[in-house]
């Protein structure tokens, strides 16, 4: 019995080591070699990291760091649930097919002989040059007018207006009697004559006054040039001085066509260049012009240069205000290999160029670039920088992209550049101190506020002298027990301090005082204290970014200005 009980035994702990010998082993290699796997697919879907500033957070850089503004150390950013870098929009593959967004690879091309005509949009505009007023040679009272809306066409020697005149009815009574005396007083009769002549009276008139010995209250005035009317300048019942306008008009019979070239262009565009003109109303007929006047002056805005041509327009094809495209030889070398892109894929805003890159050969996924161009080649732009060969750009659709960039709050053709979050307000930036360190840094203050008071008064000795005197202060106060952001925040204000006295140019002290007035107002505003502290801003500091400032006292005495704007600024918070 015992025998078999022991055999018995013996035959279970057999068999639970042979179970774990075929199991356990396989279960452990099962879960190695998924754990394995698991952390292979984890690393090939993990973005690029980029880091940022909890304090700036339109400060985004794809290396951790110091941030540039404030010295905080940068976190790295949170990548979306999608894997999609800072930048990058993701579109669903419905709202692809809808907008009807199409793609290209950019690659090198050589110009064509057709490549070789520049194109340049422009619209026609009224001659200067033809323009012409119409004024009233005497004094008066404007009785009648003729002409009352703009675009009425006035043809030369007719009627315009009448207008009473005082000062005619005298010379008229003159001229009456002057008639009677012309044989014995010539000189006296010639002189009267020649003044109605001076007021534009025409002889006809001036006989028919002198054989009727009437005298006439009201005159007419009549055009002295052909013409359009581009302005009226004056309405019925108007008390006219002599030399003021009624009329402005223009003479239509030759028009400019006004185009914009952009500045790398400016080297192949010259005085006399013959060009092509057409237009959307006669879309296929095209005018011959030649540039007549380049301006000099290059627009800062748009950072374009303006050239115009004068078109004849005696059949009054051209319409000023009327859209145009212009078409000249331009300068391009067709043995050099540039990148071209079609001129849907580019959004101009008037300051830049973008375009819209597909980052991801796989997915619907895209990301804003800004390009600089060069010449437009009938419907294709040069692009001389931010593109490379092999990269994939929107070329339909480019606006609905854009569009659901902004929406996603990503960089978009109008807002790069902007924070993509708004700036968190200082009164959110929560830091913790110990009841020591803010017994401490109440001292600090009071240095603070002495240099403060010097950067008023504009004395640069003083302000070296007190940021010397709180700097010392600053650093005697132990900071190894508080957290990360307090040390970078204390640290940089140290670094300003050393900074602002070491430097005699009040200019430059004063450019410190910017960036550290970012970390001193933070941590001020994290101190208990029983006085009150305003933290006051003047929006013109700091290239019109606006600065701030901590001060003991309610009103403004701007620290970035001094007397040159003493009371520039306000209040912005209060700290008790």
């Amino acid at each position: 019995m015992k025998k078999n009980i022991l055999y018995i035994g013996i035959a279970v702990v057999t068999g639970l080591l042979a179970g774990w010998l075929l199991f356990g082993n396989h279960n452990a290699e099962s879960n190695s070699s998924t754990a394995g796997s698991d952390t292979h697919d984890h690393s090939s879907e993990t973005a690029e990291q980029m880091w940022t500033c909890s304090m700036h957070p339109q400060i985004m850089t794809s290396a951790p760091g110091d941030c540039p503004i404030c010295g905080m150390e940068l976190i790295p950013v949170q990548s979306s649930a999608e894997g999609l870098a800072a930048n990058e929009i993701k579109m669903t593959k419905n709202a692809m097919a809808l907008a009807n967004i199409q793609t290209i690879k950019v690659g090198s091309s050589v110009a064509s002989d057709d490549e070789g005509m520049m194109s340049l949009s422009g619209k026609i505009a009224a001659n200067e040059e033809n323009n012409a007023v119409q004024s009233s040679y005497f004094d008066g009272r404007l009785e009648q007018l003729n002409i009352s809306y703009e675009g009425q066409q006035v043809s030369r020697g007719q009627l315009l207006a009448t207008i009473y005149a005082p000062q005619l009815v005298a010379a008229q009574q003159e001229l009456i009697t002057a008639a009677s005396l012309k044989e014995s007083q010539p000189g006296l009769y010639q002189a009267v004559r020649n003044k109605l002549k001076n007021w534009k009276l025409s002889e006809s008139q001036i006989n028919t006054v002198e054989s009727s010995g009437k005298v006439k209250e009201n005159f007419p005035v009549y055009a002295t040039v052909s013409g359009t009317v581009v302005q009226v300048m004056a309405a019925e019942g108007d008390y006219l001085k002599q030399g003021q306008p009624i009329l402005k008009l223009n003479n239509l019979n030759s028009v400019w066509a006004e185009f914009d070239a952009y500045e790398s262009q400016l080297a192949s565009l010259k005085v006399g260049q013959q060009l092509k003109v057409t237009t959307n109303a006669y879309a296929n007929k095209e005018f011959d012009a030649s540039v007549s006047f380049i301006d000099p002056v290059l627009n800062n805005a748009t950072r374009t240069i303006s050239l115009r041509a004068t078109l004849q327009n005696t059949e009054d094809i051209f319409k000023p205000g009327m859209f145009v495209t212009g078409k000249l030889k331009g300068e391009i070398n067709k043995n050099e290999e540039s990148l071209r892109v079609p001129a849907s894929a580019v959004m101009w805003t008037g300051e830049r160029s973008v375009v819209y890159i597909k980052t991801n050969p796989n997915e619907p996924v895209f990301e804003m670039r800004e390009v600089t161009i060069g010449s437009r080649s009938g419907e294709n732009y040069t692009i001389t920088s931010g593109l490379q060969k092999g990269d994939e750009i929107v070329t339909n659709g480019t606006f609905t992209v854009d569009a659901a960039a902004q929406l996603q709050g990503k960089n978009s053709m109008m807002n790069q550049g902007k924070q993509e979050v708004s700036e968190m307000p200082l009164s959110e930036m929560k830091m913790k101190f110990s009841a020591s360190f803010q017994k401490d840094f109440k001292k600090v203050l009071q240095s603070y506020l002495q240099m403060k008071n010097a950067f008023v008064k504009s004395d640069s000795e003083q302000v070296s002298a007190f940021a010397k005197a709180t700097s010392k202060s600053l650093k005697s106060i132990a900071i190894g027990s508080l957290g990360q952001m307090e040390q970078s925040h204390i640290n940089k204000s140290i670094e300003m301090l050393d900074a602002i006295a070491k430097n005699e140019d009040l200019e430059n002290q004063r450019d410190h005082f910017v960036v550290l007035n970012e970390n001193m107002v933070v941590i001020a505003m994290n101190i208990d204290g029983a006085t009150p502290i305003y933290v006051q801003k003047c929006p013109m500091a700091n290239n019109n970014k606006g600065a701030v400032w901590l001060s003991t006292e309610k009103d403004i005495k701007n620290p970035y200005y001094g007397d040159a704007m003493l009371t520039c600024g306000s209040v912005i918070e209060k700290i008790n």
